[in-house]
């Protein structure tokens, strides 16, 4: 029997990765049952082209999600079998609007803005690469997506209306896809295809990561179609990271309220405290003078200064 393993980025903030390649191909497996072992192996260095993720079969290495879903559909784990030749035309059309109107943003988000890129992106690739390399590729991908943006807006010398125009056709792109989505449970029904595991491994890391800068995001959650949605793919198919996350989130809100209440409820006594240890202060300071004989020497002093007042009118 064929073993196949799957070399990704690793799992965080409830998804089973963070990276949107990676996601995909992990969403589709599961989708259709193919049994991958996953490494989360965070290491692109040792890869065929310096990327992941990569699928590693009996005789060879794949490395590009186009690759490793034909190798799938190959062997005939293919969710989109059953679905008419309108419908599989369907999926490439959005296919393509996401890479031309969503993708853009999230590569934007991600190694672009800077407020992200300096306190998240940088720091979680920091901890996940293995030394040097922490250091090189975090850099070579704000590299490439520098690249990108030259290409897409050759132009476009301000940060600041790129920033805008990228977000403007994304959000775009998120409200047209709330809309036709709908209540649906997936794209096409009641099953889920090549499309849906397209579709969420954009939205979720666009949702689930806690970004400094949400300007995105805060739109993606006001469309509660697709965060339903991505909610109840995440919980289906990927429940262990869901739920461990969820638990671990609500024990840190725990601690943090019971904090913030041991704090409030310190406040008088600390505040007491305050105030008595104040008073010590002031009595030591006074004892430390007494001892020491500032204060009788000030007190001689004075009686000098009467006493020769007294004989010299």
């Amino acid at each position: 029997m064929e073993v196949l393993e799957l070399d990704i980025w690793k799992s965080d903030y409830g998804l089973p990765s963070v990276d949107v390649e990676c996601l995909q191909v992990l969403v589709y497996a599961k989708f259709n049952g193919i049994p991958v072992k996953v490494n989360a192996s965070n290491n692109p260095f040792n890869t065929p082209h310096g990327r992941l993720p990569v699928l590693r079969t009996n005789d060879s290495k794949l490395d590009t999600v186009r690759e490793i879903i034909h190798y799938f559909k190959k062997r005939n784990w293919n969710s989109e079998s059953e679905l008419t030749p309108k419908e599989c035309t369907l999926i490439m059309a959005y296919d393509e609007l996401l890479k031309e109107k969503l993708l853009p943003a999230l590569q934007f988000i991600w190694w672009i803005d800077k407020k992200n890129v300096d306190e998240l992106i940088r720091p979680w690739y920091g901890k996940a690469l293995p030394f040097p390399l922490n250091y090189y590729y975090p850099g070579k991908f704000e590299r490439r997506s520098q690249a990108l943006f030259e290409c897409l807006y050759p132009n476009e010398d301000n940060i600041v209306d790129i920033e805008n125009k990228v977000y403007s056709e994304a959000r775009k792109c998120l409200t047209l896809l709330s809309t036709r989505l709908e209540d649906s449970k997936y794209f096409f029904g009641e099953k889920p295809t090549a499309i849906d595991a397209i579709l969420y491994s954009y939205l979720a890391p666009l949702l689930k990561v806690p970004l400094p800068n949400p300007a995105l995001q805060n739109h993606l959650k006001a469309c509660t179609t697709l965060v339903k949605y991505i909610t109840r793919i995440s919980q289906k198919y990927f429940e262990n990271e869901y739920q461990e996350y969820e638990q671990r989130k609500a024990e840190e809100n725990a601690q943090k309220v019971r904090r913030d209440s041991e704090s409030d409820s310190d406040f008088p006594n600390k505040r007491r405290n305050q105030f008595v240890a104040g008073i010590f202060a002031t009595l030591a300071m006074a004892a430390y003078a007494v001892s020491t004989g500032i204060v009788q020497s000030s007190t001689r002093e004075q009686h000098r200064s009467r006493k020769g007042s007294e004989i010299n009118p």
